[in-house]
């Protein structure tokens, strides 16, 4: 009972966190991963990708390509793309993926400048920061 409570409390807070119209302006961009939260409470932390997500958006349908980091600022872009269409569904911001082999959803969770919170159908909640790029210097 107590599970139910606590779940039903952060469900709320989380969808009151966030209008998903507002997400939807901040999907855009290289994101590379953090951390992937099983639904059994484990998590894998991600010390460093040499993928990145790059999210590009035209309305509400974009892609999504896997590129790497050039140390020139540049990237390297996969052919493979994941095309995909944005629908507000019971005041959640939800993805549609299609590509010729397989159709999924993901939900967005948290969408900020330098934040991205997806859940799969699976349940692994993953967490992007905002690609930075690289420094030299430090």
């Amino acid at each position: 009972m107590k599970k139910l409570l606590v779940l039903i409390v952060l469900s709320f807070l989380l969808s009151c966190g966030q209008n998903p119209e507002e997400m939807k302006t901040k999907l855009a961009g290289y994101w590379v991963i953090e951390k992937v939260e099983m639904p059994d409470g484990a998590e894998r932390q991600f010390q460093m990708s040499n993928t990145i997500d790059f999210i590009e958006l035209t309305g509400d349908s974009g892609v999504r390509k896997k590129v790497q980091p050039r140390l020139d600022g540049g990237f390297t872009t996969s052919e493979s793309a994941e095309r995909f269409k944005l629908k507000i569904e019971n005041d959640s911001l939800n993805v549609y993926y299609t590509t010729p082999y397989d159709n999924w959803k993901e939900s967005v969770l948290e969408a900020r400048d330098s934040l991205l919170v997806v859940r799969n159908k699976d349940g692994k909640i993953y967490t992007y920061a905002k690609f930075k790029g690289f420094s030299l210097s430090e």
